[in-house]
């Protein structure tokens, strides 16, 4: 999404490599889900909001949902959280296979409020 593009490109190279590499993973990890811009972020949208991403100073920001921070409280004990965040210093490597587990976690998540709703 072109959008996405731009939003990346505007940061220097080095934050630019990590939000390609997690834009790539969550696309990876949520095959069917379609990339958007909500929020003033890049968003991956599968039968709702699965997760959003975004840079800042010192951190990239992570978006999944409060639910899914409750579910990977152990894992998440690193880094810094709030309800509905995750902030992954730029100092530091990103925890792409949590990454990972976390989206797919969301995208099992809305499958079933899918279903529910059908």
């Amino acid at each position: 999404m072109k959008e996405i593009d731009r939003y990346i490109e505007q940061f220097p190279k080095p934050v630019r490599v990590l939000l390609k590499k997690l834009r790539e993973v969550i696309s990876n990890a949520a095959p069917e889900s379609i990339e958007t811009f909500k929020y003033r972020m890049p968003t991956f949208y599968f039968h709702g909001n699965l997760v959003h991403f975004a840079a800042y100073k010192n951190h990239i920001g992570f978006y999944p949902a409060p639910s899914a921070i409750v579910a990977f409280k152990k894992e998440l004990a690193l880094y810094v959280t709030s309800k509905g965040a995750i902030q992954f210093p730029l100092d530091k490597p990103i925890p792409y296979e949590l990454v990972t587990k976390i989206v797919r976690f969301r995208v099992a998540e809305n499958s079933i409020k899918a279903e529910i709703k059908k």
